[in-house]
């Protein structure tokens, strides 16, 4: 994902949305998070979850300016994105790309292919000539 930011950034606004904690400590926890020690019990206040997510996106290297759920899990229930999924939104707010729930439906790829339909390429990428000459 963080390829797809560098690439397509210039053109498009990426996001991270954090919802609520897919394995908590108080709840159900995999092997591998309990492996790799990341572990976290579910977040109750917004300032926990906003922590939570911090630790997330910093551990896991990523680039993308990422945004937080409610408590109430708005954004989650509005775009049905537990435990996780990709969207591509058009510039008129339509859902254009909408990838099956993850991580097994979490398809960076077909997001590319996507974007690439979408999007113009930059006037120095269609004339294959760097800007200035």
């Amino acid at each position: 994902m963080n390829r797809l930011y560098e690439r397509y950034s210039d053109r498009a606004a990426f996001y991270i949305v954090y919802i609520e904690e897919a394995h908590p400590t108080d709840a159900w926890q995999m092997a591998i998070n309990v492996k790799q020690k990341v572990l976290f019990r579910n977040p109750v206040t917004e300032t926990e979850r906003s922590q939570v997510a911090t630790s997330c996106v910093k551990n896991l290297g990523i680039r993308i300016p990422a945004l937080v759920d409610d408590l109430n899990n708005s954004t989650e229930r509005a775009y049905t994105a537990w435990p996780d999924r990709l969207y591509l939104i058009d510039a008129k707010g339509q859902v254009v790309y909408k990838s099956d729930p993850g991580p097994f439906g979490f398809d960076a790829k077909r997001l590319e292919t996507e974007l690439a339909r979408l999007l113009p390429q930059t006037a120095t990428m269609q004339s294959g000539q760097p800007e200035g000459q």
